[in-house]
């Protein structure tokens, strides 16, 4: 089994005792969507895809497990670190780590690791439901993806 499989089954473990079916579903379609989306990006930007896929599958994990969605970024990136260790190298998983911690941050710029996750996160929330209402922030970054990617923004509004 491949790494990123040894990933998700670490976080499947922690998802599963989720209670609540709703927000166990919630958690399993945004944060495997996210990491899906993060590959896609990643691919499009020549950025390495397997750490991009880690960083999406961990970004908002602590706000699923904690049922708490304040300071998640931080909450998730200390998480992550130890799910990724056996897996990644100290070098990738300082980089998905950072991303994570920095995700909310949608208003700043950062490394193009970082900027890959936000976008996925945007991007993310608008697939999921189309008619939701995005912060003024992921909205753009949203609307940017999209034409990025060669599609009509007219929805992402």
């Amino acid at each position: 089994m491949n790494r990123l499989e040894c990933l998700r089954e670490r976080v499947d473990a922690l998802l599963l005792p989720i209670t609540d079916p709703e927000e166990r579903r919630c958690a399993y379609v945004h944060l495997y969507g996210v990491s899906q989306l993060c590959v896609l990006l990643a691919a499009k930007r020549g950025l390495a895809t397997d750490p991009a896929a880690a960083a999406g599958m961990l970004h908002d994990l602590a706000a699923y497990t904690d049922a708490d969605p304040r300071e998640h970024a931080g909450r998730s990136a200390a998480m992550a670190a130890p799910l990724l260790e056996g897996l990644y190298s100290p070098e990738e998983t300082e980089q998905i780590v950072t991303a994570i911690a920095r995700h909310s941050d949608k208003q700043s710029r950062h490394e193009p690791p970082d900027e890959l996750l936000k976008d996925a996160d945007a991007l993310q929330h608008w697939l999921y439901n189309p008619s939701a209402q995005l912060s003024p922030h992921a909205a753009a970054r949203c609307r940017a993806t999209l034409r990025e990617l060669g599609l009509p923004t007219d929805e992402a509004e």
